[in-house]
């Protein structure tokens, strides 16, 4: 098989994902750009955390040309991407009890804050512990999850639940088992992952939702530019000085 034919079945394949959650999602992300609209309305402020390759999507929404200024990044060290060496250590820490109530206690995070939680399984204890905290503290969580996996395999977390289980909303990925959406009889595993791909476009889409929601109601909504066009530094400045007491990749 020619690598021209892979990469057109790899092509049609995410672009069939994404059509899905173009169609199935759509309720799902209304209401999730919605709540960061309200948020935003309200004075409160917005994160992001996500594990392994999920931190990718989370990254991608903070401190972004044409995205929401007040998007944060809650880091959790050694689960960011692969950031540490051994790279095995990031998925160690996954299933670690109680990590995720220690990030909490010790970040900015508080009542009327909205925090969107990545990941593609759902299942480890960081991200379970994670939206359960969060939402013990008043914090509202949008969960980005692949609701399958909860179907096909088991929760990591003693209590046998899942992200899914403690969200405000759920943004389901729909990547099957393995994110892996190739196979050929001479690769002797399945290849070829969408999750990066379809997590990002379906939080722009809820970027872009919340945007267009304070846009009709009046509020400029607090987004920031390229730095690479004249005028960049100088509008998103002004945002940052506007908006600073809610924007925290500046400290």
């Amino acid at each position: 098989m020619s690598d021209g034919k892979l990469a057109d079945q790899y092509f049609d394949a995410a672009i069939d994902l994404l059509r899905r959650v173009r169609d199935e999602d759509a309720e799902a992300v209304s209401a999730a750009g919605t709540l960061l609209a309200d948020t935003v309305a309200e004075g409160g402020r917005l994160f992001a955390f996500g594990a392994g390759h999920s931190s990718l999507a989370a990254q991608d929404i903070v401190y972004r040309a044409g995205g929401l200024a007040l998007m944060n990044l809650l880091t959790v060290p050694g689960v960011v991407g692969v950031d540490v060496m051994p790279a095995t250590l990031g998925s160690a820490l996954e299933r670690v009890d109680g990590l995720a109530a220690a990030v909490l206690d010790s970040s900015p995070l508080r009542s009327g804050d909205v925090l969107i939680i990545i990941s593609l399984s759902g299942r480890n204890a960081l991200p379970v512990e994670m939206a359960m905290n969060a939402r013990a503290l008043g914090v509202r969580v949008i969960g980005v999850t692949s609701v399958v996996y909860a179907e096909e395999t088991s929760s990591r977390h003693v209590s046998g639940t899942y992200l899914k289980d403690h969200c405000d909303i759920v943004l389901d990925s729909r990547i099957p088992i393995g994110d892996a959406e190739l196979t050929l009889e001479s690769v002797p595993a399945p290849f070829a992952p969408a999750s990066t791909v379809v997590t990002s476009a379906l939080l722009q889409a809820v970027m872009a939702t919340a945007a267009g929601s304070l846009a009709d109601r009046g509020i400029e909504p607090p987004m920031l530019r390229s730095g690479n066009v004249d005028g960049g530094h100088e509008w998103n400045g002004r945002v940052m000085r506007e908006y600073g007491d809610r924007i925290f990749y500046r400290h």
